[in-house]
């Protein structure tokens, strides 16, 4: 059952005058949250319900659950209906993929955007295609959750931000949000950042961000090709591995900072083959 919880609906300032002493009253959006209970059924519901409004919803997960994908719901490629408004799942819950049939567990439209806060896990997402667990054409935002386990048959295991040629570029930003034991047969095991996007990942003092144990063809843990913008801060990418160099960090033209993010122990080598060079990155 999706159960919707309302605010309370605000005037809009500046109201239009149709008489002496009347006006009309516009409302304005508010944000809206809609517990979810334990079912694919009701997660389902709930992200169609999300999608029909302009409101930023945010669908309260049942602690705990697991909400196994059956089949897809978005097109025959997506587990969760394509996200097409601003919405978050808050856990702590985990989504996953149970079926034999293909497909990821999102996408996010260009007028979308899809935020996971406080434990929230896509798992076992496989894409024919690009973006394992999420493929991003809008905006995707992590806070303490993971993308584990999740494979592409082109580029992004866990997450791919889309080539964009024109329009507005996807993002996405990883805060102490881990991806780890992703898979991509091209480029980005764990991440990829594409034309004109933008990636920013980061952790905290003493706990960084991981990026460990995802493969691909190229740049295992992250590739990042033509993109506006990388931008790592506390992040450890380690253990990756690719087919061709680099098994860390792939990186090729687009503006990278890098800032205490170690790339260590990736094969064949952290950050070889990319240009220009990843910064503070030997090997």
């Amino acid at each position: 059952m999706v159960r919707r919880t309302r605010g309370v609906v605000r005037a809009v300032v500046g109201a239009t005058a149709l008489t002496a002493g009347m006006v009309v009253l516009a409302p304005v959006a508010q944000a809206t949250t809609i517990p979810v209970a334990c079912g694919e059924t009701a997660l389902v519901a709930a992200v169609n319900l999300a999608n029909s409004t302009v409101n930023s919803d945010t669908l309260a997960l049942a602690g705990g659950c697991t909400y196994a994908l059956t089949s897809p719901h978005g097109g025959p490629a997506n587990g969760l209906p394509v996200i097409t408004t601003p919405i978050e799942l808050l856990g702590p819950a985990t989504v996953t993929r149970t079926a034999l049939l293909p497909f990821r567990i999102a996408e996010v439209g260009p007028t979308g955007s899809l935020t996971l806060t406080t434990s929230v896990a896509f798992t076992n997402g496989s894409a024919a295609g690009n973006g394992g667990a999420i493929f991003n054409r809008g905006a995707v935002t992590l806070t303490g959750s993971s993308l584990s386990g999740n494979q592409a048959t082109l580029a992004g295991g866990g997450l791919a931000n889309a080539d964009t040629p024109s329009g507005t570029a996807p993002a996405a930003t990883f805060t102490r949000s881990d991806v780890l034991g992703n898979t991509a047969v091209l480029q980005g095991g764990g991440i990829y950042n594409g034309l004109r996007a933008t990636l920013t990942t980061s952790g905290v003092t003493g706990g960084p961000m991981l990026i460990s144990a995802n493969s691909a063809a190229q740049g295992g843990g992250i590739a990042a090709v033509d993109s506006t913008a990388t931008t790592l801060t506390q992040t450890a990418v380690t253990v990756n591995h690719a087919v061709l160099p680099a098994g860390g960090i792939y990186r090729a033209n687009g503006t990278m900072t890098t800032n205490n993010t170690p790339v260590t122990a990736n094969t064949p080598g952290n950050c070889t083959g990319s240009t220009p060079a990843v910064p503070h990155c030997t090997g």
